[in-house]
């Protein structure tokens, strides 16, 4: 075994980073903790049943390849004892931040020996654009590894303590926070205020995510599912979700649009992007989770960017 590991955000990063051939061994953090209840003892048998209970049902996501994808690859880090040094592989996203924290929250607990290291992509040049680590060259990854950070043990048990905060159930201690300019975080901040911004709006009950997918539909009228699809994507801002997330969310929305093939909103979902009723009592449900927190036990207000808890 190498005295190096990687952990990485997903397969297909995996595979880049086995052909740039940089040495040490590499785990693929398979997970989307952004989604669904989350338990502060990463890695626990607690932990994984909640998480295992959510994507099975709302991933149908069975129990063999649950334990094939993500419980095998977690045993395999956690059999990784010898690495002294750790890199991390992790995006500016919302979907890669919330991982990110909840890995080093396991490695403060389980590695404390260990030197560990981040290279995270966003802003790699001189326009607005953001950039996942796939989107880049291998000149580009090699220049990001050759300079990655080097996490303070300060920066490990902040990145725990927001963890923490994460999976309680009140998001205003998160909404507190206000000092991540003193940690090697470049993306956490933003990644914070995204997640407080999943909480339904005081307007009309639906949060960020949920205008922006009628406002898409509104303003791009796209022809089919599909091409609504790729737009949303596309004109996600910094969430990093991917196309299950999208669909499971259209899915919640659908009595909004009057068809998809060419994709319209009804008369009922024009008035609600325009604030003029809400849609929190069709949308409400007792089992949503955003992180520690339940969804519909707070509004998120617009006026002033604060979060109430009903």
């Amino acid at each position: 075994m190498s005295s190096l590991l990687h952990i990485t955000n997903g397969d297909s990063f995996t595979e880049r980073l086995n052909s740039l051939k940089i040495k040490g061994d590499i785990i693929t953090w398979r997970e989307m903790l952004c989604e669904g209840k989350t338990l502060t003892n990463v890695g626990s048998e607690s932990f994984w049943k909640t998480r295992f209970d959510f994507l099975h049902k709302n991933y149908k996501v069975s129990k063999s390849i649950f334990i094939e994808k993500t419980l095998k690859e977690y045993r395999s880090l956690c059999n990784h004892k010898q690495q002294d040094e750790i890199v991390l592989w992790f995006e500016y996203d919302l979907f890669c931040q919330v991982n990110m924290i909840a890995v080093l929250s396991w490695l403060k607990t389980h590695r404390k020996y260990a030197q560990i290291s981040l290279v995270c992509s966003g802003k790699e040049d001189e326009t607005d654009k953001m950039y996942a680590l796939n989107e880049l060259t291998d000149e580009k990854l090699l220049e990001l590894y050759e300079n990655k950070t080097i996490l303070k043990q300060d920066d490990i048990e902040y990145a725990d303590y927001v963890w923490q905060l994460y999976c309680s159930d009140n998001p205003i201690r998160l909404e507190n926070l206000s000092d991540f300019e003193n940690y090697r975080f470049d993306y956490l901040s933003q990644a914070i205020d995204d997640h407080l911004h999943r909480f339904p709006s005081i307007k009309n009950g639906l949060n960020d995510m949920e205008n922006n997918i009628l406002r898409q539909a509104l303003e791009k009228k796209p022809s089919n599912k599909k091409k609504f699809l790729s737009t949303l994507l596309q004109n996600q801002g910094s969430l990093g979700f991917g196309d299950s997330q999208y669909e499971r969310a259209i899915g919640r929305l659908k009595p909004l649009f009057s068809g998809f093939n060419p994709v319209r909103l009804s008369r009922k979902g024009k008035q609600i992007l325009e604030g003029k009723t809400s849609y929190y009592s069709h949308m409400r449900d007792s089992e949503v989770y955003l992180g520690g927190s339940l969804k519909y036990n707070y509004l998120y207000n617009t006026d002033n960017s604060r979060i109430l808890k009903l």
